[in-house]
């Protein structure tokens, strides 16, 4: 027979409640008491109930994390800092992949609404305005969102500068000598493809440069476009210098491209990224890129969430933006010479 708490507390020689306070890690217990406790859960091989705790709190110490695509190794690094948040807190973090799809996306909330999970961290798979599935989950669970922040509306969040690093990376570029610099921007329904554009626009008109349309590609986020679109680039009569991508997969598709036309990097073009992870030193020439804190986002958002949810946070929305840093390498060197 399963041991219960109360066999716990006596072969500790505290109360009850001592050991739900070890157990919940909520409330301060002496090392010393600490110590007892866990070894008498040891010794009887205790396992709680936390199906009853939770009918009892009203809490399920169950956290929900939703990403819009496991395939990008943006994500796995971001997951990793909010499971370790929600581990320090006591909870648990569950992680759903929407795959971009808006319809996946309010499936999911409906799933973490009827686990009745104490809050939710959510990715958008798309800001085209259709939030109503995220307002009626919010009526039974906090909601923080990381990365991707709504267009409208007063929520919890908390990002990257993604405007800042693209202008602080086209920067470096117009002052290596490039004049004409290609982008890969994402998907202009999210704000990470709004404000990344935003920044090229910036740097180009701080240089006294005027967009060119023909230099200015919408991929999606998506390898398979960015590879068509910088093909494109390429192939134009007066083709860019330099080539901005604006997240990791278009980069790949962008790397793709470079190599089936047998562009040298950075002799024919420079090239450079918004995300900077470890795959990239792999890859020769290692890339200029703009490293944005992953880890941190899913960390921070994680207790911004944990920290609303127990209600010590304003009553006002917090709104956190993290910086975004270029680090150059060898990938974006001067334009030869004609």
């Amino acid at each position: 027979m399963a041991a219960t708490i109360k066999e716990v507390a006596q072969r500790a020689g505290v109360s009850v409640g001592t050991v739900s306070n070890v157990l919940s890690g909520l409330t301060p217990v002496s090392e010393e008491l600490r110590a007892r406790v866990h070894a008498a859960v040891a010794e009887l091989d205790y396992h709680p109930n936390y199906v009853a705790r939770s009918l009892k709190t009203r809490q399920t110490h169950m956290l929900g994390l939703v990403i819009s695509d496991i395939t990008n190794p943006f994500f796995p690094q971001l997951m990793r800092g909010a499971e370790d948040a929600a581990w320090k807190h006591n909870y648990v973090l569950t992680t759903f992949n929407t795959g971009e799809q808006l319809e996946r996306e309010k499936q999911i909330l409906d799933v973490l609404r009827r686990r009745s999970v104490d809050g939710i961290l959510m990715v958008l798979a798309s800001d085209g305005g259709e939030l109503s599935h995220i307002r009626q989950a919010m009526q039974s669970s906090p909601v923080v969102f990381v990365d991707r922040v709504p267009h409208t509306g007063d929520w919890d969040t908390i990002c990257a500068d993604n405007a800042g690093g693209a202008r602080d990376c086209v920067a470096h570029l117009l002052a290596q000598g490039h004049c004409r610099i290609g982008i890969l921007a994402g998907a202009q329904a999210l704000h990470t493809g709004r404000e990344r554009l935003r920044g090229y626009l910036e740097a180009l008109e701080a240089a006294g440069i005027t967009p060119c349309s023909s230099l200015i590609h919408d991929c999606g986020f998506r390898r398979e476009q960015a590879c068509a679109a910088t093909e494109r680039l390429l192939s134009l009569d007066s083709p860019p210098t330099a080539i901005f991508s604006c997240n990791i997969m278009m980069t790949l598709g962008m790397l793709e491209a470079v190599a089936r036309l047998n562009r040298r990097c950075p002799e024919d073009v420079a090239l450079a990224t918004f995300d900077d992870l470890p795959l990239l030193r792999a890859i020769r020439p290692h890339l200029t890129a703009v490293a944005q804190p992953a880890y941190d986002l899913g960390y921070r958002g994680a207790e911004m969430l944990i920290h609303r949810i127990q209600g010590k946070l304003p009553e006002q929305r917090v709104q956190l933006t993290l910086p975004a840093t270029v680090v150059v390498r060898e990938s974006t060197a001067p334009p030869l010479l004609s």
